[in-house]
C-alpha cells in the first residue's frame, strides 16, 4: 500500500509552496510525523511530516519547485507490504534530481582577476517577455490564483513580467501589469505596448568587471556590480529575505508615502506603567512593557476613525469591521509581524497576553501562516537604543502603520497655573506612515494626534 504526501494547506490565504529543502532520500525508513521537507510560503516556513510510516519510494518535487496545495510531493510505501515480506525486490524508483542548494554564507580568500569581456546574462523581466520561439528554458509555470486572475482579466502571461524565484510570476506581478495597463489607458487611451527589448546585467561572478559599462540609449539602467574581494563576507538572500524585499518595494512603488510625526508626553503612562509593573509580572509571568499599552491606544483610536483600519483592493478601499492589529518582531531569519486578531474587544492585559503568545511562538520559530495573516493595521517598535523616530514602511495592503521611537527624559517647556515652566518630562516620537491614496492628510494627522492623546491621558484599567 503506497501513500501519496502531497502540498498541504498552510493557512486561510495560502495557495502554494516553495519545497526549500528535502529532509529524506529515496530509500530512507520514515516513522509518521516524521519531517520530510522543509516549505516555504510567502507567510511562514514550516516542515511537513510524513502521513504515515513507510519507505520513501518517489520524490516527485524538486528543492525550489513552487506547487499548487494538493499537488504530490513524493510517495511513500508503507511498512508491512506483500512485497517486502516476501523479499521481493521493488520496481525501480523515478526521483527527480533536486536542485543546488543555496550557497552558504562564506568568506571570500581570493579573487581572481578581472577578464576583459564580463558575463552577461538575459534578466528575468527580459526572457519573461520574449516570444515563444525565443525562449531558451521550460514553459513557464502558473499558480492557481494566477491562473485565475489571467483568466478573469484576459492577460497573456507571457506578456507579464516575474519576480519571483527562477522568474515567476506572482499575484503581485499580475496587479502591476493590470496597473500599468489601466495607467495607460488613462493617458493615451489605450495600453502602452510591451516592447521585446532584452536588458542585460553583470552577474557576481569571479570574473565580472568591479562596474557595469555605460549603458548605450534606448537600454535600461543598472547599477554597478561590486566584485567581491578578500576578506569580504558574501551572504546569500535568504527566501525570507528576498520575500521581505520584495514586499518592501512593493509597497514603496505602489503606495505614495506621507510621513507625519507627533511628540507624545509619556509621563503619565510610564507611571502607570511603574504602578502596576511589578503586580503583573507576578500575576502574568511576563514583563509589562510599553507596547501594549501603545497598541491598545492605537486599537482605541482606529476605532474612532474606521477609514485608517482599511484595506485597498483594486480601485476601491474596503473599511475592515474587525481591528487585527500587526506587531512587527524581530527574529532570526527576518522581521516578522503577526497579528492580534479581533484585538477591538481586548483590553491592555489581554493584548499583553496576546503579544506575549505570539513573541514566544516567533523566538521558538513555531509562528504559522494564520498567525500572519489578515492583519488591517501595523504597528513597529524598533527598540529603544538610538530610535529617535523613523518612517516604516506600509505592510500591503493595509493604509497605515505607526512607528515608535525611543522614549527619553527631556526638558520641555509645559504650563502650570497659567504660565510656562520647563520641567523635565518623559517623552516619545510617534511616527505614522500613511497611504495618500486613499488617506488625506487632514485624517492622517487627526488619527495621530488622537492616538497621541490617549496614550498622554493614560487612562487604562489593569
Amino acid at each position: 500500500m503506497s501513500t501519496e504526501v502531497t502540498m498541504p494547506q498552510m493557512g486561510e490565504s495560502v495557495v502554494e509552496g516553495t519545497i526549500a529543502k528535502w529532509l529524506v532520500k529515496v530509500g530512507d525508513v520514515v516513522t509518521e510525523d516524521q519531517p520530510l521537507c522543509e516549505i516555504s510560503t510567502d507567510k511562514v516556513d514550516t516542515e511537513i511530516p510524513s502521513p504515515a510510516a513507510g519507505r520513501i519510494a518517489k520524490i516527485v518535487a524538486q528543492e525550489g519547485q513552487t506547487l499548487p496545495v494538493g499537488a504530490p510531493l513524493a510517495m511513500i510505501d508503507s511498512a508491512g507490504e506483500p512485497a517486502a515480506k516476501s523479499g521481493a525486490q521493488l520496481a525501480p524508483i523515478e526521483v527527480s534530481k533536486p536542485s543546488a542548494a543555496p550557497a552558504p554564507v562564506r568568506e571570500i580568500r581570493s579573487v581572481p582577476a578581472p577578464e576583459p569581456r564580463p558575463q552577461v546574462r538575459i534578466i528575468a523581466a527580459a526572457a519573461a517577455q520574449m516570444a515563444p520561439d525565443e525562449e531558451v528554458s521550460a514553459p513557464r509555470r502558473y499558480s492557481p490564483v494566477v491562473l485565475k486572475m489571467a483568466a478573469e482579466h484576459r492577460i497573456d502571461l507571457a506578456r507579464v513580467t516575474g519576480t519571483g524565484i527562477g522568474g515567476r510570476v506572482s499575484k503581485r506581478d499580475v496587479a502591476r501589469y493590470l496597473d500599468s495597463l489601466r495607467a495607460g489607458r488613462a493617458g493615451n487611451g489605450s495600453a502602452a505596448p510591451l516592447t521585446r527589448s532584452v536588458s542585460v546585467a553583470p552577474t557576481l561572478t569571479a570574473d565580472a568587471q568591479t562596474s557595469a559599462p555605460p549603458a548605450p540609449a534606448g537600454m535600461v539602467f543598472h547599477a554597478p556590480v561590486y566584485q567581491p574581494r578578500e576578506g569580504d563576507i558574501v551572504e546569500p538572500f535568504t527566501r525570507r529575505r528576498k520575500l521581505i524585499a520584495e514586499h518592501m518595494v512593493y509597497s514603496k512603488t505602489h503606495s505614495p508615502h506621507v510621513p507625519t510625526v507627533a511628540e507624545v508626553d509619556m509621563t503619565r503612562i510610564s507611571h502607570l506603567r511603574d504602578k502596576h509593573k511589578a503586580a503583573f509580572a507576578e500575576r502574568e509571568g511576563f514583563a509589562l512593557t510599553m507596547l501594549p499599552l501603545i497598541a491598545a491606544a492605537t486599537v482605541r483610536a482606529l476605532k474612532e476613525f474606521p477609514r485608517m483600519n482599511a484595506s485597498v483592493v483594486g480601485d476601491a478601499l474596503v473599511i475592515r469591521r474587525e481591528i487585527n492589529l500587526g506587531i512587527a518582531m524581530d527574529s532570526d531569519e527576518g522581521l516578522l509581524v503577526p497579528v492580534i486578531k479581533r484585538a477591538e474587544g481586548m483590553s491592555v492585559v489581554g493584548i499583553a497576553r496576546e503579544i506575549a503568545a505570539l513573541q514566544r511562538k516567533v523566538m521558538d520559530k513555531k509562528i504559522t501562516a494564520d498567525d500572519l495573516a489578515g492583519g488591517s493595521f501595523t504597528l513597529s517598535n524598533p527598540g529603544r537604543e538610538g530610535n529617535l523616530y523613523g518612517f516604516a514602511i506600509i505592510n500591503q495592503p493595509q493604509v497605515g502603520i505607526l512607528r515608535m521611537g525611543e522614549v527619553k527624559k527631556r526638558a520641555v517647556v509645559i504650563e502650570v497655573d497659567g504660565e510656562d515652566a520647563i520641567a523635565i518630562r518623559t517623552m516619545m516620537y510617534l511616527a505614522l506612515s500613511y497611504d495618500h491614496r486613499v488617506i488625506d492628510g487632514v485624517l492622517g494627522n487627526r488619527f495621530l494626534y488622537r492616538t497621541a492623546r490617549i496614550i498622554e491621558a493614560a487612562d487604562f484599567e489593569f
